[in-house]
């Protein structure tokens, strides 16, 4: 199965990033560092990052 891309908000500052949804590392704002989503053995885990959209 193949992943998709996301368009997530940053709940710290608001900035907008695009992540892959089964991202295997941390993957932290650019803009304030804060951990946007962790690994979690398949689709990350979205601990500071809000979805806006999923991108085909």
């Amino acid at each position: 199965m193949a992943g998709r891309f996301l368009r997530v908000n940053c709940r710290d500052c608001g900035n907008e990033a695009i992540i892959f949804e089964r991202a295997s590392t941390s993957i932290s704002c650019s803009i304030c560092g804060a951990t946007l989503a962790r690994p979690a053995g398949g689709r990350a885990d979205l601990t500071g990052s809000d979805i806006i959209d999923a991108l085909e």
